[in-house]
């Protein structure tokens, strides 16, 4: 134990050294400026950096790249919180009560709850990772694929949580999501699923551009619908204040904040979760454990945003254990990480707790400064990310769109990156505006294709004996216990099976009914496909697309035979209290009250932008139709003057240009006058 003690010691001061001080100051500024911006992250930031590193030395070049790892969700939910666009996975949970927050003009509150949750998560992975180094070795052995997969089968059961109001149309849209996951090449047998014969799908749908449309356009596009700013200034509170009272709630909530920084820390150390499920995972616990969080979760209560953030911003502490312990990466940038670590001579394993133990301290000491860097930071700052809410939105809605865009093709960097984010941004608006909760579908997406993978190795590896392991049976029981919750209370609030029946009466036909037939279709055209695959490549993709045909014919069936008496019992039983779990999980529309029309055309606009958008680029390409979007939606949609409008494009086009195509070297999309100007230059020696 004193040979521990002294190398912590040691790390600190190898860590407090000027110059690596001054490399983790430039991490950190790196990782908020690129968790700012939508779609990039902190994978791309690290493997920027890492070139940098090479005369370095090891626990220098650790100080850089930990900076920017450690900082990068710092910036994630600004965003999420002010403008309800999140623009990473990791921060859709925190847009869920963040962005209410904002619209009742407790922005500044929020932001202030999101930065000290994030600073006590950051800190607790940090220790925990410290305490668990010595003994983390023999349980990390422990797990198996069928443990792996008894977690991503506990993943999904959160849908029960996150479904709120209508666990089956949660269900439909969670089995969806893994459906989604399947898409592309079969990891057993090679069979192609599901892609329309197009190259792009082989390799499956990057999460990317699916998080930005499922919360990002949908939030943008009721923002041109509703013609306004998210939030009038008179309403906004003083933001030094909101502040105070973010960081006061998190003191007040600090066993909610311990409790979720331990669930990130945890699944973050267990390698191959991703990352982008932790928040979600601790969403769903907050909210099943936190009084009173079924009737004000989703409605802009803060303990929501302090859940998924202390989880989210404690998980690097912990992807970093199996990392130094077994250099087995637990996320995508500890991948690159190992790959510091072997070029500057760091082997992972007994080397890293024994000769080499105070360097993987100053680790520790380095993502724990690292926090309190980036909180600090975004403390100084946060006044004006508040105040981006009370802009118009003919100021808004330009850049961030410009920004969503080139976010969501940093997904495979292909054409089809830009299709899938419009796609996914239209169906994401229309499961909105239905009432169809959106968390399930991205969790589907993100834990299909684990537990699909981690499901075939347990089956091919242990027979049927793996589902006998005691974590397993665990966690299995726990999730079958999550999925029939929803179902146990409607027949507790009905008194009894009998009750539930009584509710049912003639077929009613309505036009909101259009959208599960819809979906009901699409899972019969999929299901179609499917029956002519091989067995192995269609086992898994039967059985998940017969729950999807089964949970949407009984959404629908629910529709048609259940009338406005249920639908207002419930609500009188949810205002009550007496039945948990009665709301609406999504972020709410504020547009409600225009008539229906109005808003239908007002996003056929909002996508006919988008399309505009696309057909620039595959005109003149994505760098020249940023200025010519800007003026264009400025000038006809909000009627800016001249003197706003040609200042902000010509701003927006140096930024992209010096920082996406000169430092980070992204390679565009083609476009028609990219192929045709080397044609014109030959035929015109001149030009």
């Amino acid at each position: 134990m004193a040979d521990w003690l002294h190398a912590l010691g040691d790390g600190l001061g190898i860590i407090l050294e000027w110059h690596r001080m001054a490399l983790l100051w430039g991490g950190v500024l790196c990782g908020l400026a690129l968790g700012i911006l939508p779609g990039i992250g902190g994978v791309a930031g690290t493997a920027l950096l890492l070139p940098f590193t090479y005369n370095m030395d090891p626990a220098a070049a650790m100080a850089l790249l930990l900076g920017l790892a450690a900082t990068t969700t710092h910036g994630d939910p600004i965003s999420a919180i002010v403008l309800g666009a999140p623009g990473h996975a990791a921060s859709a949970a925190t847009a869920l009560d963040g962005y209410p927050m904002t619209k009742r003009g407790e922005g500044a509150r929020a932001l202030g709850a999101a930065y000290m949750s994030a600073l006590m998560g950051g800190l607790f992975g940090a220790v925990l990772m410290a305490v668990s180094l010595p003994l983390v070795r023999p349980l990390i052995l422990f797990i198996g694929s069928p443990e792996l997969l008894a977690l991503a089968v506990f993943g999904i059961s959160m849908v029960s949580v996150l479904s709120g109001n209508a666990p089956l149309r949660g269900l439909t849209a969670a089995c969806f999501g893994m459906m989604l996951a399947m898409i592309g090449s079969d990891p057993q047998t090679g069979t192609l699923r599901w892609t329309m014969d197009s190259l792009y799908l082989w390799e499956g749908l990057p999460l990317v551009p699916l998080t930005l449309g499922v919360f990002a356009l949908p939030e943008l596009c009721d923002l041109l619908v509703g013609r306004t700013a998210v939030v009038q200034s008179e309403k906004m509170e003083n933001n030094w204040h909101g502040l105070w009272l973010g960081t006061k709630d998190c003191f007040t909530h600090w066993w909610l904040n311990i409790r979720c920084a331990w669930i990130g820390s945890v699944i973050g150390a267990i390698p191959g979760i991703s990352a982008a499920v932790i928040d979600w995972i601790s969403y769903g616990h907050a909210l099943k454990t936190e009084k009173g969080a079924q009737l004000t979760f989703g409605k802009g209560d803060v303990r929501g945003v302090i859940a998924a953030e202390s989880a989210t911003c404690s998980r690097e502490g912990g992807a970093l254990i199996p990392t130094i312990v077994f250099g087995v990466p637990g996320s995508a940038g500890m991948a690159i990480l190992l790959g510091a670590f072997l070029m500057h001579g760091l082997v992972p394993g007994p080397d890293m707790l024994t000769k080499n133990l105070s360097i993987t301290y100053s680790m520790v000491w380095s993502i724990a400064i690292a926090n309190i860097l980036g909180s600090g930071l975004c403390y100084i700052f946060s006044s004006q990310f508040a105040k981006l809410a009370s802009l118009r939105y003919s100021l808004i809605l330009p850049v961030v769109l410009c920004l969503v865009y080139i976010g969501g093709f940093e997904g495979k960097r292909q054409w089809g990156d830009l299709y899938s984010l419009l796609f996914f941004g239209v169906f994401a608006w229309g499961m909105k505006h239905f009432k169809w909760p959106r968390p399930p579908l991205v969790l589907g997406f993100i834990l299909g294709g684990i537990l699909e993978r981690y499901m075939f190795i347990s089956i091919q590896r242990y027979g049927v004996s793996w589902m006998m392991r005691p974590i397993v049976v665990v966690l299995f029981f726990m999730s079958l216990m999550s999925l029939l919750r929803p179902f146990l209370q409607d027949v507790k609030a009905h008194g009894g099976i009998r009750g539930m029946l009584s509710d049912f009466h003639a077929p009613k036909l309505r036009w909101q009914q259009a959208f599960p037939a819809f979906m009901l279709l699409i899972f019969i055209t999929m299901m179609a496909e499917a029956m002519q695959w091989n067995f192995y490549a269609k086992i898994i993709p039967m059985i998940v697309g017969g729950g999807a045909i089964l949970f949407c014919s009984l959404s629908l069936l629910n529709d048609l035979f259940k009338g406005e008496t249920h639908k207002a019992r419930s609500l009188e039983a949810a205002a009550k209290g007496e039945v948990e779990g009665k709301i609406h999980m999504d972020i709410a529309s504020n547009i409600t009250d225009m008539p229906p029309m109005t808003i239908f055309l007002r996003g056929v606009i909002f996508f006919g932008w988008m399309v505009f958008f696309l057909i620039s680029m595959a005109a003149i390409g994505l760098i020249p139709t940023v200025p010519l979007f800007i003026v264009l939606f400025m000038r006809i949609e909000g009627k800016e003057p001249w003197k706003i409008t040609a200042p902000m494009a010509i701003i927006m086009y140096f930024f992209i240009y010096l920082l996406f195509d000169k430092l980070l070297d992204v390679p565009w999309p083609g476009s028609f006058l990219g192929d045709v100007w080397p044609l014109w230059k030959t035929w015109v020696p001149s030009a």
